[in-house]
């Protein structure tokens, strides 16, 4: 996903000349080194200093530009926060933040580098739309989006690198809508990022003992798609949400309040990460 953000953000860049990116004691490489070496005036480094890269990104903006906000999720989004919240979704500005290594994708760096409550964070912030693709393709198809969209602030985010395609075969990526990477009529699962590849699994798990199973890549976490979700608990017999977010303020939560409000009777199961801090970790598929 990294990868693919930063090929994507160049080619936009050569295009879009209002596209600058601002990025926080993060080394350049790949095409990030390239935009740096073809943009300078349009690449920023400012150090271990992330207020003061949201607060350029909010100034950018101001004078027209384009900015993407760039580094480690829990540094992009929770060292910053006020600047986040203040100078970004108060003015509703039209800013970028990316987050490399939502949940607990950078897993053996430890707590300082778990974005377990990322999502719950971002969703509590008016005017903050949250996307998080669950494979290089949908990073693409989101980075592309967020280059040339106006509605407001956006929380981009990502896993790092290495992340298989799983959704050659899905409907197409629309901001705000479901899309579904298998359809079947029984089970539902529902998830986002880069666990999905777990979910799949799962689904292929459930197949072989005859269940006909539906993926849902909830990419867009907000606005989120409300009716999208009552339609499928509506098909379904049951559903399961699997995401790498604590239990309170994550889609899990959201999926069970629609289904309580519609008067749904479909079971919905949740698999999230547990609400306490992680102090004994291995790699990421562990």
């Amino acid at each position: 996903m990294r990868n693919m953000f930063a090929d994507t953000f160049y080619e936009a860049g050569k295009r879009e000349k209002r596209l600058a990116v601002v990025v926080a004691d993060i080394s350049p490489a790949g095409s990030i080194q390239k935009f740096r070496e073809d943009f300078p005036d349009r690449f920023v480094n400012t150090g271990v200093s992330e207020q003061i890269m949201i607060g350029m990104c909010a100034g950018m903006a101001l004078r027209g530009l384009q900015p993407f906000a760039y580094t480690i999720a829990t540094f992009t989004l929770f060292r910053p926060f006020e600047f986040v919240r203040d100078d970004l979704c108060y003015q509703n500005l039209p800013v970028t933040v990316v987050g490399i290594g939502g949940g607990v994708t950078y897993s053996t760096l430890g707590g300082t580098h778990h974005a377990m409550e990322d999502v719950a964070v971002a969703g509590a912030i008016p005017n903050l739309s949250i996307i998080a693709p669950c494979d290089p393709a949908e990073t693409k198809a989101a980075t592309l989006w967020c280059a040339d969209q106006t509605r407001g602030p956006i929380y981009l985010r990502l896993g790092k690198a290495g992340e298989p395609d799983l959704t050659e075969m899905a409907t197409p990526w629309i901001f705000g809508k479901l899309r579904y990477l298998k359809q079947g009529e029984d089970l539902c699962i529902f998830s986002y990022g880069p666990i999905m590849k777990l979910a799949l699994q799962v689904a292929t798990a459930c197949e072989e003992k005859g269940s006909s199973v539906s993926v849902i890549s909830v990419h867009t976490l907000k606005p989120l798609d409300r009716e999208g979700i009552a339609n499928a608990l509506s098909r379904h017999k049951r559903a399961v949400v699997i995401e790498e977010c604590v239990p309170h303020g994550g889609l899990a939560g959201q999926v069970k309040e629609i289904a309580c409000d519609e008067r749904m009777d479909c079971p919905i199961h949740a698999f999230t990460l547990r609400d306490e801090f992680i102090h004994c970790y291995g790699s990421h598929a562990d």
